[in-house]
């Protein structure tokens, strides 16, 4: 399906590494490997809001034999320092360009060779013109939970108060981690909400009985088989959880959305889009990934779930939504390292058209407006 607007707004060439919480933090050259997967809310001023994941990455991860990520440590709550760390090659399968295998232990073991922090990119109303880039008020590592970044921003606006969930990444654990700010660019901290590997949480903009919603994707290494004649596909699911505040989230015992039996293409399935609310119920933007080569082909599609009754599906369709676009990125071809890959962050409400917001290949954001009637 194609869109009449849909362009690129945002890329790895727009961001200005001097003003980086890493700049000059290390004698190693470093490059942006990705500006992409951007959260959207809008503000009271009526612009838009991107939280842009920007990957920081070194030039040269490897180094006298050896293969380096860059790690924050410090105390709980300030700005730290970033250093480099250093595993022999013969350790390490180097394949994929985000990140690096290391061998000789029970379980996978992985590390990244970048480093990702959140950049706040106010837009116009359409979402097609950057109006300010806040490096002030950029989003970056504050304790041992995410010292290896802070990835993947999703924000609802709920009430007076903007929430936004990130993805946190650790030795301790790969946890989603929970921000609030009062007027979408200033964010406080608030604590870790999902444990290990349950990532990809979006909060619905509006509770249900009084409850706060969110949609949760936990990962494992291990998943029970459907009946031979079941219309789902076992592997990882889109899940439910209700809170009270916020900050405490308990699983709902319904199955939320489920990669379907009579396709490859959503083999592998997670959240997109906050759920926002329209006539129909929840409308839930997601992504379903295709197994191929190392990465897979990531494709948006979607679901509106019934208003009062999230797990249950009021409407959705095998054919994808959006799927990545290779004209758009064609002048950024030097800066490739994946193809097939569109993953949608955000959306908001535009008149007749909802703004999509997207990374693409990993690399830009990407922003589509998708007329309300594709929905109807």
């Amino acid at each position: 399906m194609t869109y009449a607007v849909d362009q690129l707004v945002f890329t790895p060439d727009d961001v200005d590494l001097s003003r980086s919480p890493l700049a000059g933090q290390f004698d190693a050259e470093t490059y942006v490997l990705g500006a992409f997967n951007p959260g959207l809310t809008r503000l009271a001023n009526g612009n838009l809001l991107m939280m842009v994941r920007v990957a920081e990455a070194l030039r040269k991860p490897i180094v006298d034999g050896k293969v380096h990520a860059i790690r924050w440590e410090g105390e709980e709550g300030s700005a730290g320092r970033y250093v480099l760390d250093g595993w022999p090659l013969e350790f390490a399968d180097t394949a994929d360009p985000r990140k690096f295998m290391l061998h000789g232990s029970k379980w996978r073991v992985m590390a990244l060779t970048s480093l990702s922090w959140l950049l706040p990119v106010e837009l116009s109303p359409d979402g097609l013109e950057v109006v300010a880039v806040h490096y002030d008020r950029a989003v970056a590592p504050q304790g041992s939970w995410q010292c290896y970044g802070v990835e993947d921003a999703r924000i609802s606006h709920v009430g007076d108060r903007y929430w936004m969930t990130t993805c946190s990444v650790s030795p301790e654990r790969h946890s989603t981690t929970l921000y609030s700010s009062v007027n979408g660019l200033d964010w406080r901290f608030e604590d870790i909400v999902l444990d290990h590997q349950n990532k990809d949480m979006l909060i619905f903009e509006g509770q249900v009985d009084g409850r706060y919603w969110a949609q949760t994707r936990p990962l494992g290494d291990l998943y029970f088989a459907y009946p031979p004649n079941s219309e789902w596909r076992a592997g990882p699911s889109i899940n439910l959880a209700t809170s009270p505040d916020m900050l405490h989230w308990k699983p709902c015992r319904h199955p939320g959305i489920r990669p379907h039996a009579a396709t490859v293409a959503t083999a592998r399935i997670g959240g997109g889009t906050p759920p926002i609310r329209t006539e129909r119920g929840w409308l839930s933007l997601w992504h379903g990934v295709e197994p191929h080569e190392i990465v897979g082909i990531y494709r948006t599609y979607w679901t509106i779930m019934d208003a009062q009754e999230p797990w249950r599906a009021v409407a959705t369709q095998h054919a994808p939504l959006l799927e990545a676009n290779p004209e758009l990125t064609r002048p950024l071809e030097d800066k490739m390292y994946v193809r097939d890959v569109v993953f949608t962050t955000g959306i908001a409400d535009h008149g007749d058209v909802y703004v999509v917001a997207s990374g693409e290949a990993d690399l830009a954001c990407r922003i589509t407006h998708i007329p309300k009637q594709v929905f109807a």
